[in-house]
């Protein structure tokens, strides 16, 4: 893999990461405290899910 697709989507998840907090400090305080209120199953399937749907792109995308 090159190194620079590598960083370019690093940077592309900072964007993406960094758009909600930007356009909404409320709004992201409120879902990371609900967040927070989860028991850890809940957060690990969330991050199941994420994960499988991240194989998924890349997967259909190469």
């Amino acid at each position: 893999m090159d190194s620079d697709v590598f960083w370019l989507a690093v940077g592309l998840v900072l964007v993406i990461e960094g758009l909600f907090p930007f356009a909404s400090p409320a709004g992201w305080r409120r879902t990371f405290a609900r967040l927070l209120q989860l028991q850890d199953g809940q957060i690990r399937f969330i991050g199941l899910i994420s994960i499988l749907a991240g194989l998924a792109l890349v997967w259909a995308l190469s």
